[in-house]
């Protein structure tokens, strides 16, 4: 949605938005990255193309001490004294007269009192949620130097850093190799079937010449001979 200004214009908006580029370098505090800019500076390096960028932030919440009836009272009329000496500079700036610098020192005391009784008052509505004084503050873990990639090796030089690599890219595991496939074992015999007589279609163990016939063995070379004259006949 544009907003549309009264002369027939667009209002622009500039819309917050992250630097694009190349990283020079990376420090883990601000003041290094601070340092590294004042050193490219330094050596005439075109920095408006330089921009800091903090990584990973973290809200830091300080606590400076405990907070007290005589320490607030304190803060306030500091406060309020510094907005009485503002207003009583203004009236002796614009009317230098003789009073003028009476109603200065009036200004500082007024600001100072309604400093202390705003403040107390403040301190008793907040006491027992908040007896502490503490520094919020924004910090970042990694404060990283990013400038255009045309210009990243002469920042590099100056700075004296080096160009990370980049890390490898793990390489494709390779499949384990496939063990050779074992020959099909054969069926093995139910050990529960009979085991029949030998039937005359069975192949015949071979015979060992030199050692005597069983009485099986003697059985199965009769009915083969019977078997081959009963052939040789009827042929």
């Amino acid at each position: 949605m544009s907003t549309q200004s009264p002369f027939g214009g667009r209002l622009g908006r500039a819309y917050p938005t992250l630097p694009k580029g190349e990283t020079i370098a990376s420090y883990e505090t601000y003041q290094e990255a601070q340092a590294a800019v004042d050193k490219l500076a330094k050596a005439e390096f075109p920095v408006k193309e330089l921009s800091i960028v903090g990584h990973d932030l973290t809200t830091v919440e300080r606590i400076t001490g405990k907070l007290t009836w005589g320490r607030a009272a304190g803060a306030g009329a500091l406060s309020g004294a510094w907005f009485g000496t503002f207003l009583g500079l203004l009236l002796f700036i614009f009317s230098p007269t003789g009073t003028s610098l009476g109603v200065l020192g009036a200004a500082i005391l007024i600001g100072a009192g309604f400093g202390m009784i705003f403040s107390v008052v403040s301190y008793s509505l907040n006491r027992r949620r908040r007896d502490f004084t503490s520094v919020m503050q924004v910090l970042a873990t990694r404060y990283a130097i990013i400038g255009d990639p045309g210009h990243v090796a002469r920042a590099r030089t100056v700075l004296g850093v080096t160009d990370a690599t980049a890390p490898a890219s793990p390489a494709a595991p390779v499949p384990p190799a496939q063990p050779p496939a074992a020959p099909a074992a054969a069926p093995a015999a139910d050990p529960t079937a009979p085991a029949g007589p030998p039937t005359g279609d069975e192949p015949a163990a071979p015979v060992d010449e030199a050692r005597p016939l069983t009485y099986g063995e003697a059985q199965d070379a009769r009915r083969r001979a019977a078997r081959e004259e009963r052939d040789t006949g009827g042929a």
